[in-house]
């Protein structure tokens, strides 16, 4: 997510942290750099300016000049006015209300915002224990209507019922009536995407909210549009009271334009991040950390959140359990350590929010990808339980037929057998007395590249 603004700065302030003394000079050319960085990454120019004029009022004042360590204070401004332009805090929804609580979702088409309308669901559900029903008023695509009923199955949140011969008021007007019914906690309302900002259907979308009253009315955007991503916002601000953003496909954003600039022109807070393709793929949207990512610093507090919650307690206690009494890792508490971490969102979710993925060589980073944890469950999957339980019988005619029944290739097989042998001798030392911290003593902060992670 947004590895090229990430590379930029980093680098740029890299070059300051070491120096013994900030000058005007300096800060100047630094200044010169970030803007460009900025720019670059399709920030908005207003937002250019009046970030750089900041972090130079700043920069040049007498707490940084007498700092022992000028270049890290610079870099806490840089920071700082990060966490700043982007808004300061988690902007929480707004459910305090006689349920329902309804959501109306708006938004371009293509941005994602039935997608999105899932996800929210799915996340509501999980980590706020809410009841949550979804309607759909678009009437003029079909497909929409299907699409999410297919995506209330999947993330098991009631569907209403909607036709394409029904008026979209009607449907959202009945669809508040029915969740009263099933007393229903959250109601998500989703809308007709927008090619434009079209009259006719603005005109809709507003008569949409002034007969249901929505709590909150959430607009959802494509991150990679950039800074158009914040003027489409500011755009539907005008007709429709927004409440906050959804800013989706930042995954595949190496920017970062919309996040830098959005809340710096509407004036509205970017509540939820779409992360990937699935349904689970939406996080609460922390200005602090994310600054912390561009950056380089990583957001190991959201690594360890999403750890916590997904982490399955009985298998955890059970690996321990056999550490401690000396038992062998075999190939089945393996499988179950991929599963975990794909559980977390994938290796490259879980890379970037990593301190220092900067200094990774792009080789290795690509070699990090999701289709790999998927390979190598299915090699182990392929393998006989006696095979799971001691990896060391595996030899030629067993990898041929591991490797033909897994649809991989004995190189595969093998490597997969290199990279759990070397979990197995870190998981050998974790158990032993002190093991823990041993092993990062020996790591020393070293990132391990291939050295049991499964890449």
């Amino acid at each position: 997510m947004f590895e090229s603004l990430s590379d930029r700065l980093s680098v740029t302030l890299k070059k300051l942290r070491g120096q013994g003394r900030i000058t005007e000079d300096n800060v100047k050319e630094t200044l010169r750099e970030v803007r460009m960085a900025l720019l670059e990454a399709d920030v908005a120019l207003p937002v250019v300016r009046e970030f750089v004029e900041r972090v130079r009022e700043k920069a040049l004042g007498q707490e940084v000049m007498r700092s022992l360590t000028p270049g890290q204070a610079l870099v806490k401004i840089v920071n700082d006015e990060l966490v700043s332009i982007m808004g300061q805090a988690n902007a929480e929804l707004d459910l305090s209300v006689q349920p329902p609580a309804v959501i109306l979702m708006a938004g371009l088409q293509g941005a994602g915002k039935t997608t999105s309308v899932g996800k929210l669901a799915r996340w509501l559900k999980e980590r706020q224990r809410k009841s949550v029903m979804v309607a759909s008023t678009d009437v003029y695509r079909p497909a929409a209507i299907d699409q999410l009923q297919t995506l209330a199955n999947e993330v098991e949140a009631k569907f209403f019922p909607s036709q394409t011969d029904q008026d979209p008021v009607a449907i959202a007007e009945a669809a508040v009536t029915q969740a009263k019914r099933e007393f229903v906690d959250v109601l998500i309302i989703d809308t007709a995407g927008r090619l434009h900002v079209d009259d006719d259907m603005m005109a809709e979308i507003q008569r949409i909210h002034a007969a249901i009253n929505p709590v909150e009315t959430l607009f959802t955007v494509d991150s990679m549009t950039g800074q158009d991503a914040a003027n489409t916002a500011k755009a539907f601000d005008t007709a429709l009271p927004l409440t906050g953003v959804i800013l989706t496909k930042t995954d595949g954003d190496a920017r970062g334009g919309a996040a830098l600039s959005i809340r710096h022109i509407t004036g509205k807070p970017i509540k939820f991040l779409g992360v990937g393709e699935k349904s689970t793929a939406l996080e609460p949207f922390h200005p602090d950390r994310l600054a912390s990512r561009i950056l380089g610093m990583g957001d190991v507090l959201s690594l360890v959140e999403e750890a916590q919650r997904q982490m399955d307690v009985d298998s955890a206690q059970k690996l321990a359990g056999k550490l401690k009494t000396g038992k062998g890792f075999d190939l089945d508490d393996f499988r179950d350590q991929l599963r975990q971490m794909s559980k977390m969102g994938g290796i490259s979710s879980m890379l970037d929010k990593l301190p220092g993925m900067g200094n990774i060589p792009d080789a290795v980073k690509q070699q990090a990808n999701d289709k790999e944890l998927v390979k190598l469950e299915a090699i182990i999957n392929s393998m006989t339980a006696k095979e799971r339980k001691k990896p060391e019988i595996i030899k030629g005619s067993r990898k041929k037929r591991i490797a033909a029944g897994s649809g991989t290739q004995i190189q595969d097989v093998n490597r997969l057998l290199k990279q759990f042998t070397q979990m197995q001798k870190m998981m050998k030392k974790m158990g032993q007395k002190g093991g823990m911290s041993k092993m990062m003593r020996a790591m020393g902060g070293r990132f391990p590249g291939g050295g049991g992670m499964p890449f």
